[in-house]
């Protein structure tokens, strides 16, 4: 690949997107980098510490506009130099509780940003990959892969981006394009350590919740749920570069892996979740991320007691894993 050719990377506000965006940079790469906001702190540093290659471009992938003019934008720049690689990074995770309780909204907007928003990017950048058989690299999660608890709008968003971009590594494998997932273990991006914003979420979600499901619930389940979350969070791996040197390989390898692992303990859940038997995946799922919380509709005293008895009995003996990823 030539210093010259061009990378498009998606979400470079912060974490993944914005360690990536520097590091291709100090290689001599040309990237363009988007973000949602030209003024945040990580846009603000990128146009500080970079050099004059690297393009900052505002988008928000809920906004087809913004997609439509990052996408001409991207055609015309690279006109005569080619098109080597996109990085979708872009994702969003909005409350952390059961599907029952988060809105169906909130399911929409995961899958609008995290699969609709980098299916219409690849779709339309993939002309330009085809012609350079080049190289489409896109940030998943496990969550994607497996059932883990109080995830499943940002996990079934993710499991749909999942098996897209393994749908485009089979059809595009004519065309020389080379396609790459990147299964990260949970690691400490500004998202993750932004403690006020998951209190803000979890209150909105109080806020909002119809009366009948907070009563089935109870206050006492949601704010268990964010307490184990944020748990799980302060265990999350400091440094980034595990995941940024998996893009890298991604976009540089001769032959680069169909899917990346980066991070520690994932070896482990994978291998529980492909070999084990299903009741003992889910317990270890919520012994790893969230302990088990009765709702208050079936603690004692409340309609559903023997329900609550046979749940305590069906999960058993508590394992104590330290949680590092979601």
């Amino acid at each position: 690949m030539a210093l010259q050719s061009l990378g498009h990377a998606e979400g470079c506000d912060s974490g993944f997107g914005n360690a990536t965006a520097k590091k291709l940079d100090t290689m001599g790469f040309t990237v363009l980098a988007t973000v949602l906001d030209l003024n945040s702190p990580g846009a603000l540093e990128l146009r500080a510490c970079c050099s004059s290659r690297l393009k900052l471009l505002q988008m928000d992938l809920t906004k087809p506009a913004d997609i439509s003019r990052v996408l001409e934008f991207t055609k015309v720049h690279t006109a005569s130099t080619g098109l080597w690689g996109l990085v979708n990074n872009a994702g969003q995770n909005i409350f952390v509780a059961d599907a029952e309780l988060c809105p169906v909204a909130t399911f929409r907007t995961c899958m609008e940003v995290n699969f609709f928003g980098a299916l219409e990017m690849t779709k339309g950048l993939l002309p330009l990959l085809r012609r350079s058989s080049g190289r489409i690299v896109t940030v998943s999660s496990p969550a994607g892969d497996m059932p883990f608890p109080c995830l499943a709008a940002y996990g079934t968003s993710k499991a749909a981006l999942a098996l897209l971009m393994g749908n485009f590594s089979c059809e595009l494998l004519p065309w020389g394009v080379k396609v790459s997932i990147i299964q990260p273990a949970c690691f400490k991006t500004e998202s993750v350590k932004d403690v006020h914003q998951w209190e803000e979420r979890k209150q909105q979600l109080l806020a909002t919740l119809p009366q009948e499901l907070l009563q089935a619930y109870g206050e006492d389940y949601i704010e268990h749920l964010n307490g184990q979350f944020l748990h799980s969070l302060s265990q999350a791996l400091p440094d980034l570069s595990p995941v940024v040197d998996a893009i890298t390989d991604a976009l540089l390898a001769a032959q680069p892996r169909r899917r990346y692992y980066p991070g520690h303990g994932l070896g482990l859940i994978y291998f529980i979740h492909y070999y084990l038997p299903e009741g003992l995946r889910q317990r270890f799922l919520q012994s790893f991320f969230i302990s088990p919380y009765v709702p208050r509709a079936l603690q004692a005293g409340q309609p559903g007691l023997t329900s609550a008895r046979d749940i305590a009995q069906d999960q058993g003996p508590r394992p104590d894993p330290s949680p590092t990823a979601q």
